[in-house]
């Protein structure tokens, strides 16, 4: 997969228009975690150090719904991008129509305008092509940075590509070389660390790494599925009953290709899922029936551990538990630590991993961590993500 990037494009006297992920968390109007504007910042920086270039951002924040919500606007957002880049940047009227054209055409070399939340109109989601070209209308380039919603084929991540020179920023550019060889020539062994809640949230992702890995992990609640397949006693543990003949026929496939599934062989429980519940530790793959498994006891962290130990490249996508109690964390935690010390390319994507990973103040140690949940996912599931495909050569 070779991308067009923003190296190779001409942004001398250009206006750009990019698309960003500053979908932020926000607490009493003031932005709570800005990593996402933060991640945009070496691309936004580039563009605006070349001669006589301006730009025009985009981004979607929240769940507008496609309607005009002044809750959704773009203006905190700004504020705070505002701050971090130094830099006057104003925000828009709007989305599209007379006033945000009149906005745009005044914009001189090094300034910079945001528009209002993308979401605002329907159009947006729905790849409206009028929608697209009234907003390729506002620049002479296209970047898109928006790692995060490169899964989605939305006006501003797939529609203006149709309609101007488009390149890939450095942040998509850096998620798709970590990502990509995982897939096509991961260096060897390869061990991929897979857990959240779900099996069926998380199945797509295991067939697709069972070509390429050496060793599977399986930790979280999902793994309560595989060992009730394997006819172990689960107690009051969470299970998909109707995923048992799927989990069955992965553990099959694994087994015909040569792959090592590791499976927990002993648990951390608790008689019900609460912060307060008392941690009973069970050692053995047995778990008695009032009991749950909330966490992955310290014979199977030492399995993992062991495995990461000899692993050229690593992926880690789902908890080993439920980490956010603090009784719960510990597999978990010893995860990240190992992938931390760790000399292979450790690659981490979904949404739990990387908040235990910045939780344990490990972000530094990891080769890659990814700005996109599902995105990561759907790379990781061998999937198209249409706002990459609209970069590539």
């Amino acid at each position: 997969m070779v991308l067009n990037t923003i190296r190779e494009a001409d942004l001398k006297n250009k206006r750009v228009l990019i698309r960003v992920d500053f979908n932020v968390p926000l607490k009493e109007g003031k932005v709570t975690d800005a990593t996402r504007i933060i991640a945009a910042l070496p691309t936004i920086n580039y563009i605006l150090s070349q001669p006589g270039a301006s730009l025009v951002v985009m981004s979607h924040f929240g769940r507008p719904k496609g309607k005009k919500n002044p809750d959704f606007s773009m203006v905190p957002v700004g504020k705070k991008f505002e701050e971090l880049l130094g830099r006057p940047v104003k925000v828009a009227s709007d989305v599209i129509g007379p006033e945000v054209e009149k906005e745009v055409k005044a914009l001189k070399a090094g300034e910079v305008l945001l528009l209002e939340n993308c979401r605002f109109y329907p159009d947006e989601e729905e790849n409206n092509p009028e929608f697209a070209k009234a907003l390729a209308s506002f620049g002479d380039v296209y970047v898109n940075d928006a790692f995060g919603t490169a899964h989605r084929a939305h006006a501003s991540t797939e529609g203006v590509s149709h309609y101007l020179p488009s390149y890939a920023g450095f942040l998509i550019e850096k998620e798709v070389k970590f990502m990509a060889p995982l897939l096509e020539n991961p260096a060897k062994p390869f061990v991929a660390i897979i857990g959240g809640s779900k099996v069926s949230s998380k199945i797509s992702v295991l067939e697709s790494l069972v070509k390429t890995c050496d060793a599977i992990v399986i930790g979280g609640g999902m793994a309560y599925t595989f060992l009730k397949v394997q006819g172990h006693q689960i107690g009051k543990s969470l299970v998909e009953d109707d995923y048992l003949e799927t989990a069955k026929n992965f553990l099959a496939a694994a087994k015909a290709k040569g792959v090592k599934v590791i499976l927990p062989v002993d648990h951390v429980c608790a008689a019900a899922f609460a912060e307060d519940a008392e941690p009973v530790a069970v050692d053995s793959v047995e778990i008695p029936a009032d009991l749950m498994g909330m966490d992955i006891g310290p014979k199977t962290t030492k399995a993992i551990v062991d495995e990461l130990a000899s692993a050229k490249s690593v992926v880690w996508n789902g908890p080993m538990g439920v980490f956010e109690f603090a009784s719960f964390a510990k597999g978990t935690e010893a995860v990240a630590k190992a992938l931390a010390a760790s000399k292979a390319t450790t690659v981490v994507g979904g949404g739990d991993s990387v908040a235990a990973i910045n939780k344990f103040g490990l972000a530094d140690k990891i080769s890659h961590v990814s700005t996109g949940g599902g995105a990561s996912l759907e790379f990781l599931e061998g999937k198209v993500l249409p706002g990459i495909k609209a970069l590539e050569k």
